[in-house]
């Protein structure tokens, strides 16, 4: 079965139900104002009294206390080793992982023959997904498991050459073990259509990005999936894509947690 699917193809986008405690659960916060109780101080006795700090709220306690609850409960319901996916990526000895912890971008890196070809994806889109219902139209829990990393992730490839100018990107969305090719484009210019700064951005938005795939005629479609499936962007990396977006996500959460926790109780 082929890695790549026009976006016309895409019909529905499945979520994955995310169990986690209540304070994991989306909820709007709700501030209201209490009122302060008034307090009369003699003349003689206004400079005697010492300030309140700010982590000595009333709410620091019970807070802090429910973030170690929710961390608790996060490190023991994740295994501490490296998962069997992720063994199984790195033994095939293919893809270099740029993993910089706190960031939510992920790059792999690769050569092949003369060519240097990226690819980026953010655990962002999950984030997202989380946020949304993990109940069905009957609100009832989605049983499938199948569909249990449904989530669709964006993920862009650039490829340069060391002996061309120029660099070929190419805007996909990966789902359910495919890529879904937006729109490939071609920067005359390496850095233009490969360094990730805000004046290059800026340079990028007034040029053309190419046409949308699905437009192409068929046959340059297929030649197209073939050239990047030689390169290894085939299903295999379209499956590994949101296994390891879910197992980055899953980690940066429970560092977040300890943060948190160290920061309200200091």
């Amino acid at each position: 079965m082929s890695a790549f699917r026009a976006l016309r193809q895409l019909t529905s986008v499945s979520s994955r139900v995310v169990a986690r405690p209540a304070l994991r659960s989306g909820r709007t916060l709700r501030l209201s104002a209490q009122a302060t109780p008034r307090m009369t101080l003699s003349a003689t006795r206004a400079f005697s009294m010492t300030s309140c700090r700010f982590s000595e709220g009333t709410s620091d306690v019970v807070f802090s206390q429910k973030l170690a609850e929710e961390l608790k409960y996060e490190k023991e319901s994740a295994s501490t080793e490296e998962p069997e996916f992720l063994k199984a990526f790195k033994a095939q000895g293919v893809w270099t992982i740029e993993d910089v912890v706190g960031n939510d971008e992920v790059t792999l890196t690769r050569k092949f023959g003369n060519e240097n070809i990226r690819v980026m994806f953010s655990i962002a889109d999950i984030q997202n997904m989380e946020e949304e219902s993990g109940f069905d139209q009957d609100g009832e829990e989605g049983g499938d498991e199948d569909n249990a990393q449904s989530y669709p992730i964006r993920v862009s490839f650039s490829v340069t050459k060391n002996d061309a100018k120029g660099s070929l990107n190419v805007d996909t969305m990966c789902q359910e073990g495919a890529f879904l090719v937006d729109n490939i484009s071609f920067y005359p210019d390496v850095k233009l259509g490969t360094e990730l700064t805000a004046d290059a951005d800026w340079k990028r938005r007034g040029l053309y990005i190419g046409p949308q795939f699905d437009t192409l005629d068929v046959a340059v479609q297929e030649e197209f999936e073939k050239w990047l499936n030689e390169r290894g962007v085939n299903e295999g990396l379209a499956t590994f894509i949101p296994e390891y977006s879910e197992h980055k996500e899953q980690k940066e959460y429970v560092r977040w947690l300890e943060n948190v926790k160290n920061f309200i109780e200091a």
